[in-house]
């Protein structure tokens, strides 16, 4: 008998050597797979461990970018200090040139870094104050930049402020803020914020108690106190706010001293006229450069007589020197050279005088302006200093065009009386003025002049319209309309807002702190 033996042992040979085969490839495949595992953990450790240090050196570069910025804004904080302390120091107390550099320290007093100042100072007529601060660290590897723009708010900062209980009746229409430290009757439309400084004040004209800012436009106000006012956008569209903190119109006395010096040195000062007063008229802008770089003076001889229907009477018996503040024989078209003025020759070809380097034109008595400047900015004060009776104060009076021929803030002009700013009898029906006005002791506006106010075929009782571009400041209350219905029918008044901060020159401050227009940071 057979036996199957050699099968048997060729199958466990074949067995025996699939085994051994099989278990060296898995061994292999472990060894690769462990070779890739460690290949991409090391990579990732790499990765991960440099992404960290980029991480760190982003953080630490991040503190240090952090901590110059905070001592450039170090800087700035620095010099609003030093403003409010030397309001007109630029030097930084020095006269050493820019920059000026200062030491950083923390409160144990270890050097951290330095900031470097460098100011530009207002132009003229401007009180904008840029302030440029550099922070770097003590290791000189990072710097910060920031700039801040500083700047002292003028009078201007509003459209109208008044000393006085206020009407402004229907049909005036006003851009720019209102604020009163007297009550305020307001028919007309407010295209910003009416403020007064009254929480309810007795209005004169009808004996009423109202609210400190109201309106008897329908439905009536009138004897309401109640809090809160109604809402009445149709009329304040941007609302009504009373009390508020009162304007010091006090100091405005003083600035008119300090104008009076002004002109004295870099500006121009002129004396009494002995006669009625002065005429100033700026020259349209010649065709070399566009600038109005000079003005005429005209020596006003003789005024225009009053008509006796004119008739001073009614609401005329309370106001201090009414007339006609009107030179005789002047229209709009014909505004200077007649038989009633002189001419006042100036150092120019032309018999004009050139607009002071200062900008300040002071005047020791009446004055009558008109005309239009370019590129040129300009305060006229008309004054009697040391007068105390009203009766001699001087005032100036517009009865036709004062035009600026730019009116993106390089034209300015600034009118300031002792007294009064007039709108004469003999104004034209419709004309602008362009300009700051400014009645420290009186009021601007127009005298009243009663419905038979008549010259021939000319009606001097109504006006058509009153458009300025400004402001208005006035210690006793405005008006060019009465409510009879003579002197302007419509009135619009147009704030400047390039008058806040760009005031025209030497012009009465809102205060006497800067405050913060602007901030940037320049790198």
């Amino acid at each position: 008998m057979k036996t199957n033996h050699p099968k048997i042992g060729v199958v466990e040979s074949r067995s025996s050597g699939s085994v051994r085969s099989k278990s060296a490839r898995s061994s292999g495949d472990i060894l690769v797979s462990v070779l890739v595992f460690a290949a991409i953990a090391i990579t990732m450790i790499i990765g991960l461990v440099n992404w960290g240090a980029v991480l760190l050196r982003s953080i630490r570069n991040v503190a240090a970018r952090e901590q110059a910025f905070q001592i450039a804004e170090a800087g700035v904080d620095y010099y609003q200090w030093h403003l409010a302390q030397s309001p007109n120091d630029y030097k930084d107390g020095t006269t050493t040139p820019q920059p000026y550099v200062h030491k950083f320290f923390d409160r144990d007093g270890n050097l951290l870094g330095t900031y470097s100042l460098t100011i530009t100072p207002p132009p003229v007529g401007s009180t904008i104050v840029k302030i440029v601060s550099v922070g770097a660290l003590a290791s000189g590897t990072v710097s910060r930049t920031v700039q801040e723009t500083l700047a002292i708010p003028s009078l201007a900062r509003f459209a109208v402020v008044a000393n006085d209980n206020m009407n402004f009746g229907a049909g005036t229409t006003v851009f720019g803020p209102i604020q009163s430290n007297g009550g305020i009757h307001f028919d007309g439309l407010a295209n910003n914020l009416v403020s007064s400084a009254m929480s309810t004040y007795t209005d004169p004209d009808d004996g009423s108690t109202d609210y400190g800012v109201y309106t008897t436009a329908s439905p009536s106000e009138r004897n309401q106190t109640s809090l809160p006012a109604p809402s009445r956008p149709g009329i304040f569209t941007s609302g009504r706010q009373f009390p508020v903190p009162s304007f010091p119109f006090g100091g405005l006395a003083a600035n008119l001293n300090q104008l009076q010096l002004l002109a004295e040195n870099g500006g121009k000062e002129w004396t009494t006229s002995n006669s009625q007063g002065y005429h100033i008229v700026f020259e349209t802008p010649n065709s070399q450069n566009g600038n109005a770089t000079s003005y005429f003076m005209y020596k006003v001889t003789a005024l225009q007589a009053t008509p006796n229907n004119c008739g001073k009477d009614g609401t005329a018996q309370s106001q201090t020197q009414w007339g006609t503040w009107s030179i005789k024989g002047l229209t709009g078209s014909n505004n200077s050279g007649n038989s009633n003025e002189t001419t006042v020759n100036g150092p120019n070809p032309d018999h004009s005088w050139p607009i002071p380097g200062n900008g300040v034109i002071f005047v020791d008595d009446d004055i009558w302006v008109d005309g239009t400047v370019s590129n040129a900015r300009i305060t006229i004060a008309a004054g009697i200093i040391g007068s105390s009776n009203p009766d001699n104060y001087s005032n100036i009076t517009i009865n036709t065009n004062l035009r600026y021929t730019n009116t993106n803030g390089n034209d300015v002009i600034g009118l300031i009386a002792q007294g009064n700013i007039n709108s004469g009898m003999v104004s034209d029906d419709t004309y602008e003025i362009d300009a700051a006005l400014v009645a420290e002791n009186g009021r601007v506006g127009r005298y009243y002049y009663n419905g038979n106010c008549t010259v021939g075929s000319n009606d001097y009782s109504q006006r058509n319209s009153l458009t300025l571009l400004g402001m208005i400041a006035t210690a006793i209350r405005y008006g060019f309309a009465y409510s009879d219905g003579t002197g302007y029918d419509i009135r619009n008044i147009n704030y400047d807002a390039n008058l806040l901060y760009a005031p025209p020159p030497s012009f009465p401050q809102a205060t006497t702190q800067y405050q913060v227009i602007s901030w940037q940071q320049l790198n």
